[in-house]
């Protein structure tokens, strides 16, 4: 036990805490920026077995901010190079690698047997989507997002209120480290605290971080942190879906323009653009010239989900009860 000396040294950790550590079992979804410094830290205190979860490979350009990996590792998959690395470093440690995105179709499975879930995803509907189920399951979400120069990490669900409680809505834009850029030592440092916070959360530590979120702000080098503990549930959130779970009867409408997505993000969805949904008065223009109906399950389609959220609270607002959102990401 040598190896964990120091951090055992610590009355609120000591021997009982070390082997807590040790039988713990941690999803991380996401092994990018976020991830790199989190699956390191949790890593090296002794977790116990890491499950993670990313679909996309090792590029030159996710180096700066990615320090788990080297040039020698692109092209593979992030969950394989971070597996490899991992287990150089820390011999004892099981890791279950899936280089697959998390879903609503998914995302059941993947919390099976697991004690907390760190979300290092930073995107909307993965967060969302974490949010529901570990809400539903009573389990601890340690979520973050960083762009720029500026991000925070917060304390979820568990015995504390879900993301959506903080976040009732989403921005207002859709911007993400490719447009507006990052710097790799924010992540890092974000990363840093996510893993902080899943440590205190499995070690039980009083004050607990769940219900706690914690801001950095580096372009005028401040930091806050607050409760939000006493937050209620929002009413009637707008859940994200997959392509699978979507009803025969749904209406789908795919709100990008056809120069961003050729092909519609299901088949027979119709188009719409999102100003001719909402200020139309649910009359479509061909070829989705038929009238939506409130009485039947809607899906609505978009990137990221931002456009699609918008106009699901229009919808809403017309007395539209079963609304679903599907961000389809970047085109392949």
């Amino acid at each position: 036990m040598s190896r964990y000396a120091r951090q055992m040294t610590l009355p609120e950790v000591g021997a009982v805490g070390q082997a807590r550590l040790a039988r713990a079992h941690v999803l991380v979804v996401g092994a990018g920026g976020l991830g790199a410094p989190v699956l390191q830290y949790l890593a090296a205190a002794g977790i116990g077995c890491l499950t993670l979860l990313d679909p996309d490979r090792v590029e030159e350009s996710n180096l700066h901010r990615q320090v788990l990996f080297t040039m020698a590792d692109i092209g593979q998959t992030k969950v394989t190079a971070a597996q490899a690395r991992l287990i150089a470093s820390t011999p004892a440690l099981t890791v279950y690698p899936h280089a697959e995105a998390l879903s609503a179709a998914n995302v059941s499975r993947y919390l099976n047997n697991v004690d907390l879930v760190v979300d290092a995803a930073d995107s909307f509907a993965t967060s969302y989507i974490l949010s529901d189920a570990c809400l539903a399951r009573g389990l601890p979400l340690i979520s973050a997002s960083v762009l720029a120069q500026r991000g925070y990490v917060g304390g979820f669900c568990g015995p504390a209120p879900s993301l959506r409680a903080l976040f009732p809505e989403l921005p207002e834009s859709a911007a993400s480290c490719a447009s507006a850029g990052v710097m790799g030592p924010v992540v890092g440092a974000i990363g840093a605290l996510q893993a902080q916070m899943a440590l205190k959360t499995l070690l039980r530590h009083s004050p607990s971080p769940l219900g706690r979120v914690m801001q950095i702000e580096m372009a005028d080098l401040t930091m806050s942190s607050f409760d939000f503990s006493t937050a209620c549930e929002p009413p009637d959130p707008l859940r994200f879906t997959s392509p699978e779970l979507i009803p025969a009867r749904a209406q789908v409408i795919d709100l990008r323009p056809i120069e961003e997505a050729p092909q519609p993000a299901v088949a027979g969805a119709r188009r719409c653009l999102p100003d001719e949904l909402i200020t139309a008065n649910m009359t479509l223009a061909p070829p989705a010239a038929a009238a939506l109906l409130p009485e039947l399950p809607t899906v609505l389609c978009c990137r990221s989900g931002v456009r699609a959220w918008r106009a699901g609270r229009a919808l809403q607002a017309q007395g539209f009860t079963q609304i679903e959102i599907l961000a389809v990401g970047d085109p392949a």
